[in-house]
């Protein structure tokens, strides 16, 4: 006998949600890739401009960069011969801007802010 998982309280993500934040999570999980996108969040680059503020080749770049726009995380757009890349997606602005509030330059964690109070869980 089969039985169907139960659905998700309103306030619980869906599995499809799940998976695709995961993803996105993954994407970013690598240290070049977060930097490219924290470069891109502040402007548009180039891809040599990028690769050379995140002290990598320009292959690697733009191997990087490839799979960030496939993700939807950030945008390319041709100049010309060049193409100019940016992150315009005002979810993605707030995550990069989110995970760098929360860690400290010296890469611990920041001081937290005041917690905001949560209603309680009721089932």
């Amino acid at each position: 006998m089969t039985t169907t998982p139960p659905e998700p309280a309103p306030s619980e993500p869906t599995r499809a949600q799940l998976e695709s934040a995961a993803g996105t999570f993954a994407m970013l999980s690598a240290p070049v890739r977060l930097h490219l996108v924290s470069l891109a969040a502040q402007g548009e680059y180039d891809v040599g401009t990028l690769a050379e503020r995140a002290g990598v080749s320009i292959a690697t770049a733009s191997q990087h960069l490839g799979k960030l726009r496939l993700a939807g995380i950030i945008t390319a757009r041709r100049d010309g011969r060049r193409h100019i890349y940016t992150v315009d997606d005002p979810h993605v602005l707030n995550l990069v801007d989110q995970i760098f509030e929360h860690i400290a330059p010296d890469g611990t964690l920041a001081p937290d802010p005041p917690l905001r109070r949560r209603p309680p869980h009721t089932d």
